[in-house]
């Protein structure tokens, strides 16, 4: 990520520090925050909504400098880095707490703490095909999520019947889970040109297709960190995740303790498909998308 939103120089009295004095009398502390954002999308819109409030990310710098106190700009630094990631476009954050009064006991002009974070959040991603050779054509888009994905586990491959649309032929399916340091929308386009690379095309709505690789969650739910977002190119979680077997059964081999937001709740999808008809989804293949014999 080469885009950046900088900020240099948020100033606030804070009382860090081992000493007794520090914590009692408080001192000047500063902060510089580099973001890595992708800011192709605010550049195209000029809307706000594509890009980072920096008014409001001083805004939580200040509240943490003037905030607890603490013995260490170490954990000041982490808990501003932790806060920043919390936004969802950032990608990446750098933290540098500068403390220019420290008590040193000697000549100095500052004393620094710089750290760096990468987001590191849960997601769930959704595979299909059912033109070609979907099984190689699966394991090539789980190769392929690497890029953008630390997999912790695919899903055996599970083959179902089409839901909705023409009339076309069986699925192959596959649930990835792992996490990933991308922004949602960085990663749904990573997701869109992995379906390029495999002819994948939208002419028809629920249609045959080479590969539809759906991202379903972003965040995780039991913590109350997930992404919820709805808009025209992004809704999150998935909006009918919740009623597809041919996700929630091949997601449950994946994490047996998987969760879900549905319709504001947060529910396990264990009861989701015990609940569910399942007669469509039925065992796939055998063999690992990420065995490299392929």
């Amino acid at each position: 990520m080469s885009d950046q939103i900088v900020i240099k120089g948020i100033s606030a009295k804070g009382f860090h520090g081992v000493l007794d004095h520090e914590k009692r009398d408080g001192q000047t502390f500063v902060v510089d925050v580099v973001m890595e954002v992708d800011l192709a999308p605010a550049g195209a819109s000029d809307d706000l909504a594509d890009t980072v409030n920096y008014a409001e990310v001083a805004g939580d710098v200040v509240g943490i400098i003037e905030g607890e106190s603490l013995d260490l700009i170490e954990a000041v630094a982490e808990r501003i880095a932790t806060s920043v990631l919390t936004r969802p476009l950032v990608e990446a954050v750098e933290v540098v707490v500068h403390k220019p009064e420290a008590p040193v006991g000697h000549p100095f002009t500052d004393v620094l703490v710089r750290v760096r974070r990468e987001r590191e959040t849960p997601v769930v991603v959704a595979l299909g095909s059912n033109i070609g050779e979907s099984l190689e054509t699966l394991h090539h888009a789980v190769v392929a999520l690497l890029g953008a994905v630390d997999i912790d586990a695919v899903s055996p491959v599970v083959e179902t019947d089409p839901v909705g649309g023409p009339d076309q032929p069986a699925y192959l399916n596959a649930v990835v889970v792992g996490t990933t340091s991308a922004s949602p929308r960085a990663l749904l386009r990573f997701l869109h040109d992995i379906e390029h690379v495999h002819g994948r095309t939208r002419e028809v709505r629920w249609g045959p297709r080479t590969l539809d690789l759906d991202l379903i969650q972003y965040g995780d739910p039991a913590f109350d960190t997930d992404v919820r977002t709805d808009d025209t190119t992004l809704t999150l979680p998935h909006p009918r995740a919740h009623e597809r077997a041919f996700v929630l059964v091949p997601w449950l081999q994946a994490d047996p303790e998987a969760t879900l937001r549905v319709d504001g709740g947060v529910r396990r999808v264990e009861d989701l498909v015990a609940e569910m008809d399942t007669s469509g989804v039925r065992p796939g293949p055998e063999g690992d998308l990420l065995d490299d014999s392929w």
